[in-house]
């Protein structure tokens, strides 16, 4: 059921496509020819000029796949010159270093009182893909509303499983969700076991368990409705032609106890950055928290409180546990890699992601994606692949962590060695 639920979803994005593809021709009509006078020359529009983003892209095409001279000329100009910013901010960095002390963490979790227009956020915000719905990049919110919408246009066409999708999707508490799949598994049973039951042909809607299982959540009416079921009064009623058809009502059983919600992916959102830049952008934005900030900051002073008069009693096991309790009031992770260069690679990811997750975001980045690398803390602690299969909260790298890249074993001559993929570099432009 589960793999008719996804070719119900891969023949929706086949018919989007194939709508955006223009008008269809049949394959034995005559072709139409454009009529010529023979005094006229025929005029060709030009194009218009391409966008900033079109010439970054084929520039960085043009330097991946050794294009024209100009072309490649043009991009390693670009190139250069970020690479000389970068020089300039390090070593002013390294000038300012005695004056001003930078946080080992390199973010600041603090929540400011006006952090969705604060300049200095280290992002804009969480961002997720849903590969079953399109390729739109979107805040959770703007998904879950798009999703809906989604849904609710497929209910004329498979009214069944859409409804399904809805009752899964739609509703949040998951309990009450499973409540109503099982009621409603119920409903269709009876009928399935005993056809000539007149009893079990009639839901009374102002029944107790109808009224709390049943009516609160959105798809239920449709899902009845494809069963066979029809408003009569109090009553919803069961058609006796659907007796002829006994499959409609095993299929939407098996639908509904196999079938899951419509889930988001977390789009990692990279960035790259300049030292400037990752100097300046600290703070997280609110979504970041399991808290609203202003809860945050009524603990973390109430903790240094407690902790000015007991730091001298607390064991190491105890301090640790209080580590893992303060990490896990945040949902995302902020993690930078910081390159021999300067330039530094930013990406969002949830606290339960693994750490090979991390490596493997970073790897897609890289010039060179099969040579081997390390990843070490700025206390100099080097993470290996035996903290590949642990979370992000599990090696405190909550919420925001910067980690130093190099490669492994080192090369011999670093210098101006390229460790980006053009394509991904030059994204330092448009920040």
């Amino acid at each position: 059921m589960a793999e008719k639920i996804k070719k119900f979803f891969q023949k929706k994005k086949a018919d989007a496509k194939f709508k955006m593809a223009g008008p269809g021709y049949k394959l034995n009509a005559a072709v139409s020819q454009p009529k010529v006078e023979a005094s006229s020359t025929t005029k060709v529009t030009p194009r218009g000029p391409l966008s900033d983003e079109a010439k970054q892209a084929a520039a960085a095409a043009l330097a991946r796949l050794g294009g024209q001279k100009q072309g490649t000329a043009a991009f390693n100009t670009s190139l250069a010159a970020i690479q000389a910013q970068v020089c300039r901010e390090l070593e002013a960095e390294k000038k300012e270093s005695s004056i001003e002390e930078v946080p080992k963490s390199g973010v600041d979790s603090r929540a400011g009182d006006d952090e969705n227009v604060s300049p200095f956020l280290a992002v804009n915000g969480v961002y997720f893909k849903c590969p079953l719905i399109g390729p739109e990049v979107l805040p959770k919110d703007e998904w879950h509303k798009k999703i809906r919408e989604f849904l609710y246009e497929q209910l004329t066409e498979e009214q069944g499983l859409t409804a399904v999708l809805i009752i899964h999707t739609c509703n949040k508490n998951r309990e009450k969700v499973e409540q109503c799949v099982e009621t409603l598994c119920k409903y269709l049973e009876n009928i399935l076991h005993n056809p000539g039951e007149e009893k079990y042909h009639r839901i009374r809607q102002s029944n107790r368990v109808f009224q709390e299982r049943v009516a609160p959540l959105e798809g239920t009416q449709d899902l009845l409705q494809a069963a066979g079921f029809q408003a009569e009064d109090d009553y919803l009623v069961f058609s006796e032609e659907r007796l002829q058809t006994p499959d409609t009502l095993q299929i939407l059983c098996d639908a509904l106890r196999s079938a899951e919600p419509i889930t988001l992916e977390l789009d990692h959102n990279l960035q790259v950055l300049l030292p400037s830049q990752a100097a300046s952008r600290r703070e997280l934005p609110p979504v970041f928290y399991n808290l609203t900030p202003e809860e945050i900051k009524r603990e973390q002073q109430i903790r240094s409180e407690i902790l000015e008069k007991s730091l001298m009693l607390r064991t190491k096991a105890m301090r640790e546990k209080e580590e893992l309790r303060e990490m896990r009031k945040y949902k995302y992770a902020l993690i930078r890699v910081r390159f021999p260069d300067g330039i530094l690679l930013q990406g969002t990811f949830s606290v339960y992601e693994k750490f090979e997750d991390v490596t493997s975001f970073l790897r897609e980045t890289l010039v060179e994606e099969d040579r081997s690398f390390v990843l070490t803390t700025p206390t100099g602690h080097r993470l290996g692949p035996e903290e590949d299969s642990q979370t992000l909260v599990d090696l405190r790298l909550v919420p925001a962590s910067v980690l130093i890249f190099s490669w492994d074993p080192p090369l011999v001559s670093a210098d101006k060695q390229l460790y980006l993929k053009p394509e991904v570099i030059i994204l330092v432009q448009n920040l």
